[in-house]
């Protein structure tokens, strides 16, 4: 296919966007496209918008937990207890 057989393309028009590092991207959108609010940064991968002096905040990033540290939050130290309790009986077949 040659480039003759494609046709014109669509008019084009470049949006800058800044991410919270002072990173510039202008990506090319056609000109009757819907333009995003925010686009991520292919430099960093912080989001950015079209505000220059106020970029989007980046992300906060939970720190991973264990599994046992998810079921600490959901269940008191006597709630554990009680089902540790549980669990040791079935098992040495008392219940």
């Amino acid at each position: 296919m040659g480039e003759a057989e494609r046709g014109e393309s669509a008019p084009r028009i470049r949006i800058s966007f800044w991410c919270s590092n002072g990173h510039e991207t202008r990506p090319s959108f056609a000109s009757d496209a819907q333009i995003p609010d925010t686009w991520d940064c292919p430099r960093c991968g912080f989001p950015a918008g079209k505000d220059r002096d106020n970029p989007p905040d980046p992300p906060r990033t939970e720190p991973y937990k264990t599994h046992l540290a998810y079921v600490r939050e959901r269940r008191s130290d006597a709630d554990g207890e009680a089902i540790l309790a549980e669990a040791l009986a079935k098992l040495r077949g008392e219940i």
